[in-house]
């Protein structure tokens, strides 16, 4: 089920249980975890995109092995707050995924969370190959915890 909004993801979700967060690119998917709490988002692995199919075998086989009983997907909007075509397709991914899995799923606005992670990369001291490696699933976590600090005041 596709919840537009996060208020409407939260009650679907069971008392305690681990989400993921998604930053999806048009190479690679960035993935991130929560705890089973809910308090914090850690950064997982990158899928690299190949076709829907494996990309959603991938993260459905991360689902299943973390048992995971959420999705909050990054929506990417442009700063004025409309949606452009990397929006347009986030939300397809969501239908295509919903299809797939009885798992809620959400959206979260993840303006500038890229920027975030390269920040906070760089502050680290982050090799610039290793911050190529690492950055959407670094994102995937800024978005993820955007999220979960969200939902703790639903």
């Amino acid at each position: 089920m596709i919840c537009a909004q996060i208020e409407d993801f939260a009650p679907l979700l069971p008392r305690h249980g681990a989400l993921a967060g998604l930053d999806l690119g048009t190479k690679t998917i960035g993935v991130a975890v929560s705890d089973g709490l809910r308090s914090v988002a850690s950064p997982l692995t990158v899928i690299r995109r190949a076709k829907f199919t494996l990309d959603a075998e991938a993260l459905l086989k991360i689902v299943a092995d973390r048992e995971l009983v959420g999705l909050v997907l990054g929506l990417p909007r442009n700063m004025d707050g409309s949606e452009g075509p990397r929006a347009q397709s986030t939300r397809a991914f969501a239908r295509n995924l919903e299809r797939l899995t009885p798992l809620p799923i959400t959206f979260w606005d993840e303006r500038l969370s890229t920027v975030a992670a390269e920040r906070a990369l760089l502050e680290g001291d982050t090799s610039r190959k290793r911050r190529a490696e690492v950055i959407d699933q670094v994102a995937a976590g800024y978005i993820l915890q955007g999220a979960l600090d969200r939902l703790r005041y639903l």
